[in-house]
């Protein structure tokens, strides 16, 4: 896929739509307040849009056929009603400008500056896709059960690399997974098979009662046990300790399933929690800029649930 980052710019509405920025502060402070959760929700919606046909608001599209019902996004995506809100707040202010696609990755850089994570400038430009692609939603977003290669795949087939497959699984600081992503890592409950040895037994113990056999997987548990609503370097923390949940995480450090070069990464921005945080935010605009459909592309979706009729 190719990248046209230059056709996106940080001031693309300064004119036509002056407080954009401030309102969709607002709508997302409002939201977390309300939820604290729904930061990590949004962050989640703006990294499975742009895996998906590129960052172009395609994954809200509703219909049997969107991609919130992809096998990834199914009963786990979420944040559906916030990106109406800000979009109707928006649209208040100044209608049909500012593109559905443009407002979730604005609301993603404030979902990580709220939680205590370091801004950047957003750049700006995209319009709104006409399509969903359930079917690549399906092939295309990295999952939990997968090898690191195959993730790593994933990344590159979007114009990423390695460094940003590691440093971006650190927004895995903050949020919750349902069990059903991490819950064949634990003790084996019918007998058969064995724990996975690169978790900490503690928490594996732990864990094993929130997921009980019996139940439907859909308990949840936090990605970062230490601050689970705070945006900082624990994971890498929590993954040194054997402590990250789901094993595509755990895979970046742990010797028998990683690499020499996710393993040192993982070390050092341990030991760095500062440039995560700066490095986080260059990965991020890296992300915001895979593949946007900009110029007379696409069209500005009145409402980010359907194209314009």
């Amino acid at each position: 896929m190719g990248v046209r980052a230059q056709a996106l710019s940080s001031d693309f509405y300064s004119t036509t739509c002056p407080n954009l920025l401030k309102i969709v502060r607002k709508e997302v402070q409002n939201a977390i307040k309300t939820e604290m959760r729904m930061a990590a929700s949004l962050l989640r919606l703006h990294f499975h849009d742009c895996f998906v046909n590129g960052c172009d608001g395609s994954v809200l599209l509703d219909g049997t056929d969107g991609e919130k019902f992809a096998a990834a996004n199914l009963n786990s995506a979420r944040g559906f009603e916030v990106v109406d809100a800000i979009k109707t707040a928006v649209e208040s202010a100044c209608s049909d400008v500012v593109s559905c696609a443009d407002i979730l990755t604005i609301a993603a850089r404030d979902s990580v500056l709220l939680s205590g994570g370091k801004s950047w400038k957003v750049l700006l430009g995209r319009r709104d896709g006409l399509v969903a692609n359930q079917a690549g939603a399906n092939t295309s977003l990295p999952s939990p059960f997968e090898p690191l290669e195959n993730i790593t795949a994933k990344f590159v087939a979007v114009g990423l690399n390695l460094t940003d497959v590691v440093i971006l699984s650190g927004s895995h600081t903050i949020g919750l997974a349902k069990c059903a992503t991490f819950s064949f890592r634990l003790s084996n409950f019918s007998g058969t098979g064995a724990p996975d040895t690169t978790m900490d037994t503690t928490m594996a113990s732990d864990l094993q009662s929130r997921c009980p056999v019996t139940g439907d997987g859909n308990n949840t548990a936090p990605l970062d046990r230490n601050s689970t609503d705070l945006f900082d370097n624990h994971y890498f923390q929590n993954l040194v300790n054997g402590k990250g949940l789901l094993k595509s995480d755990q895979i970046l450090f742990s010797s028998e399933l990683g690499t020499p070069t996710t393993k040192s990464l993982v070390e050092f921005y341990n030991n760095n929690p500062s440039l995560f945080l700066e490095d986080f935010a260059n990965s991020m605009i890296k992300m915001g800029n895979i593949s946007p459909l900009t110029g007379s592309s696409g069209e500005i979706r009145k409402n980010c649930r359907k194209v314009n009729s």
